[in-house]
């Protein structure tokens, strides 16, 4: 966590959805499917292999190195946008369509925006743990 009277880290993530949100970090060390490992009615990680299982993404800067497994992640992150368990934004590592299109077809069924954006690994480690986390527009990324 940044520390009082220490200046915001300021990063530029690559927008794969646009979008503003605020939240709180949740950093996961290892890259998740949410088909099989994110329960989407309570939006708690349900993975028990996953070393965060049985945390929460509802409302969370899910920060996360990868996405992995099933084309229908993009229908579990509709169902978190549905049950009102989704995730405030998305960091990823490394680039998914699938989650981002589940963003997409989101907007187009009226739900909120998911930002979704491309972090380097470089930026990953910069992250800390328990931090507050804006997205602005056009990538904008502040952590306090």
């Amino acid at each position: 966590m940044v520390r009082v009277g220490e200046p915001s880290i300021e990063l530029e993530g690559r927008p794969l959805v646009e979008g503003q949100a605020r939240g709180p970090l949740l950093k996961l060390t290892r890259p998740i499917s949410f088909w099989g490992g994110v329960d989407p009615v309570s939006g708690l990680i349900v993975d028990p292999r996953h070393p965060e299982f049985e945390l929460c993404i509802t409302g969370t800067v899910l920060l996360i190195p990868g996405a992995v497994g099933s084309s229908s992640s993009s229908a579990i992150l509709l169902e978190l946008l549905r049950e009102g368990t989704a995730p405030a934004a998305i960091l990823m590592g490394k680039a998914d369509a699938i989650l981002a299109l589940g963003s997409i077809v989101g907007l187009e069924l009226g739900y909120a925006a998911i930002p979704i954006l491309e972090v380097t690994r470089t930026d990953i480690v910069r992250f800390p743990d328990r931090a507050d986390v804006c997205i602005e527009a056009q990538g904008r990324i502040t952590v306090t």
